[in-house]
């Protein structure tokens, strides 16, 4: 019988050991990754967002009928989805890490703030030197406001996260329209301008990104997120902490640490999340399909009122995708085929890093130069072969080492000193 831990030990604080981790967990998030690797690619990397919706309308008319199928299917199943999913797993890891320190008679606050610093300085690395579509700079920050809720009761932390995910982002939305004063009037000519203005910066970006070098592409990177990509945070960031919250209110309430005990609660879930999540998507692309066909405002303010809804479809589906992946893994020859995923998962931050670097070398002009020359089927499966490909990689990877290599030194960092990178020799890696 080992003896307990001395106090001094008690109270440090000290990396989670491979045996703690929740395999689940590692599912979950090697899932979710694989879906934000879709949603990036198919949104960002292939050039659709630097593309005009008219011509976006025209290409999907004239194109076969599995890139309609692709397009559609993205827009319903996949977009905002995973990143939602992936974003309630940051709030739940919150959870699991504050358990622990408590479990310990250790203070959460001094890691945890140091894990994040950490975690911005990469993110900004990553920003700055990869990829203008970044997220560790903004969890960063947003994470650190979880430490003012951890002494909140559960029924606040559902008020909190309801407010900030269905009503707040309406009136920040709202207050930055008003800020920046009155739209021109479609039809107008101070309008027709200003689309012209839109256009031409966006074949500039595009052609930057097929035809210039790093730097250029870097500094193209620079000027849109400061420009353009950053005026668009504030109602998201809204959203996104609402979602920590409900990941910390799960954790707390160790719903994935103790299925066994919840599973009543995750069949109900799984049945009434299908049914929001469809109610909202269809509702969300419904109003898109009014706006296309010019029956709808786009400044109006149903544009307001469609942002609710819109986070209903993705919570409702991002949840339906949460516990549909519970119950299966309750199941033997599920569980056996899910397990695939807990590498990539336990490898988060070095997949995701390695997707913007992938990204870059397939679409952009310095690598294979795909971008706006892949049709949406096609670059879906692409990146879905490239995913297939970082989950083999790292089996591979954490059979030799602890940690993905962006781990390591993100835990390196945060604790001062250089952690254990190479698996002990004799020791067999448990198999994920």
């Amino acid at each position: 019988m080992n003896p307990p831990p001395s106090p001094a030990l008690a109270d440090e604080a000290r990396p989670i050991d491979t045996n703690e981790r929740l395999v689940l967990l590692d599912v979950l998030r090697g899932f979710a990754l694989g879906g934000v690797f879709v949603s990036n690619v198919f949104g960002w990397f292939s050039g659709r967002a630097f593309v005009s919706r008219e011509q976006l309308q025209a290409a999907q008319d004239t194109g076969p009928w599995w890139d309609a199928l692709a397009i559609h299917g993205v827009a319903a199943l996949v977009n905002g989805r995973f990143m939602t999913l992936f974003s309630f797993l940051f709030g739940l890891g919150f959870s699991v890490q504050l358990l622990r320190a408590e479990a310990r008679g250790a203070s959460i606050v001094p890691l945890y703030t140091r894990r994040l610093c950490v975690l911005f300085l990469i993110g900004a690395v990553h920003l700055l030197g990869v990829w203008y579509g970044d997220i560790l700079t903004t969890y960063a920050p947003v994470g650190l406001l979880l430490l003012l809720f951890r002494g909140r009761s559960d029924k606040e932390l559902l008020v909190w996260a309801t407010l900030l995910i269905l009503v707040l982002p309406m009136g920040v939305a709202a207050g930055m329209q008003w800020l920046s004063g009155p739209e021109p009037a479609a039809g107008t000519e101070a309008a027709r301008v200003l689309k012209e203005q839109a256009a031409a910066t966006r074949a500039e970006r595009m052609d930057t990104f097929l035809h210039g070098s790093y730097p250029d592409v870097v500094r193209a990177h620079a000027r849109f997120f400061f420009g353009e990509f950053v005026g668009r945070l504030p109602p998201m960031l809204c959203a996104l902490f609402g979602r920590f919250l409900l990941g910390f209110l799960a954790g707390r309430r160790r719903l994935f640490h103790e299925v066994s005990r919840h599973l009543p609660f995750f069949r109900s879930l799984l049945r009434w999340s299908l049914v929001v999540g469809a109610l909202g998507t269809i509702a969300t692309l419904g109003a898109q399909y009014l706006l296309r066909q010019k029956l709808l405002d786009s400044q109006g303010l149903s544009q307001y009122y469609l942002r609710p809804v819109r986070q209903l479809g993705e919570l409702g589906l991002a949840a339906f995708y949460a516990s549909g992946l519970v119950l299966l893994f309750q199941r033997e020859g599920w569980r056996r085929r899910l397990r695939v995923l807990a590498p990539v998962g336990r490898m988060a931050l070095t997949n995701y890093l390695g997707q913007s670097v992938l990204g870059l070398l397939m679409y952009y002009g310095f690598g294979l130069g795909l971008m706006g020359r892949v049709g949406p089927a096609a670059s879906i499966a692409l990146t879905l072969t490239v995913f297939a490909v970082q989950v083999a990689f790292s089996h591979a990877w954490l059979a030799r080492f602890r940690f993905g290599p962006a781990e390591w030194l993100w835990r390196s960092l945060t604790y001062g000193k250089a952690q254990p990178f190479r698996q002990d020799k004799g020791v067999v890696a448990p198999s994920p």
